[in-house]
């Protein structure tokens, strides 16, 4: 499918991973791409760290981590990768951090959290990683917001979410980071806030439209989306069971108001649980899980310039539950459900069309 620019999308399959992994952390640094922990077949958290050289396309087993772990946030800082939070072994959130000396291929301990925490949502800025939320081990959620210097090796407190949750969506724009969704206990949350760096407070904007678990999000051209998911029965309806949406909202960062988009402009397909990123001018929406009774393989971008969804190159593995990482042209899918814990890594590339 081309973009409209004579360039063109089109999946590219990199070697599997030679540990199949669901939840695992990824990060991209100098060429590399690194794959961290994350649960194996025998459904435990892995302390397995390997990375994939993109030039010679060959994979290298790192230095385990130190903690084993799933779920954690990671960051890239130089020539180091910091990596927080997540789940171990008896599945109780940890505190622990640590970070991978690329240079030296080994881990050290860094400060770690000032309470356990698994689903913290990261965001780097100006070498400060800001740590937001997360779920501590008596299962509740966290409005906890701290940033870590990494010369003083210290975590500093800010000003709490006006919303606990964990599993946030995150964004970096302009001096401000907005926090999206996320879940308590098993509730899908709809607060839609923002934490201005400068000023250092918050602001509360109005809430999604609609209530969804596993739902997509993305942010464009000044807009943020929420795509898809299970939707969640009312308070008054009783007898409704979650179900999957193609549900299109938008909300304008200018004009500071959500819109859902009219059917005509609804995904094709229903879906939850799926990769969504932005690339070439479109959103992305990828595999996950749908009515059917496999993981989805169908891939559909919206179209920014001409405001429509377009079918584009099905994934060729089909997935859910997926990690993913945006570098340049690519948009890597990276292990995650098939029918068991994957190795596959695939990437949708921007290239020029033919």
């Amino acid at each position: 499918m081309a973009t409209g620019g004579g360039r063109a999308f089109a999946w590219q399959v990199f070697p599997p991973m030679p540990t199949c992994r669901v939840y695992g952390t990824v990060a991209y640094q100098d060429g590399h791409l690194l794959v961290l922990g994350g649960c194996g077949r025998a459904g435990l958290p892995l302390d397995t760290a390997e990375t994939l050289d993109m030039a010679s396309h060959t994979w290298l087993a790192l230095a385990p981590l130190p903690t084993a772990r799933a779920g954690a946030a990671a960051v890239v800082l130089g020539k180091q990768v910091l990596v927080v939070g997540g789940v171990d072994e008896g599945q109780s959130p940890v505190a622990a951090v640590e970070a991978f000396l690329a240079d030296e291929g080994r881990w050290e301990r860094r400060a770690t959290l000032p309470q356990a925490a698994m689903g913290v949502a990261t965001v780097e800025r100006d070498g400060m990683v800001y740590a937001l939320g997360g779920m501590g081990p008596d299962t509740a959620p966290q409005a906890q917001v701290r940033v870590y210097e990494p010369r003083r090796d210290c975590w500093l407190s800010l000003p709490s979410m006006p919303t606990p949750c964990y599993g946030a969506s995150t964004f970096l724009h302009g001096n401000k980071i907005y926090v999206l969704g996320g879940r308590q206990g098993k509730l899908p949350v709809t607060a839609f806030e923002a934490f201005d760096l400068e000023a250092c407070s918050w602001t509360r904007h109005p809430s999604l439209p609609s209530r969804r678990a596993f739902a997509g999000c993305a942010m464009a051209e000044g807009n943020v989306f929420s795509l898809g998911g299970l939707q969640q029965p009312g308070p008054h309806n009783f007898y409704s069971r979650p179900h999957f949406v193609n549900t299109v909202e938008m909300f304008d960062l200018e004009h500071g108001s959500w819109t859902k988009l009219p059917r005509s402009l609804r995904m094709r397909d229903k879906r939850a649980d799926f990769v969504v990123g932005s690339l070439g001018g479109h959103i992305m929406a990828i595999g996950g899980l749908g009515n059917q009774p496999c993981p989805l393989g169908s891939v559909e971008g919206f179209s920014l310039a001409r405001r429509r969804w377009e079918a584009l190159p099905a994934m060729p593995t089909a997935r859910c539950s997926c990690s993913s990482l945006q570098a340049g042209p690519r948009l890597f899918v990276i292990g995650g459900v098939a029918q068991g814990p994957s190795q596959a890594v695939e990437a949708l590339c921007l290239c020029d069309g033919v």
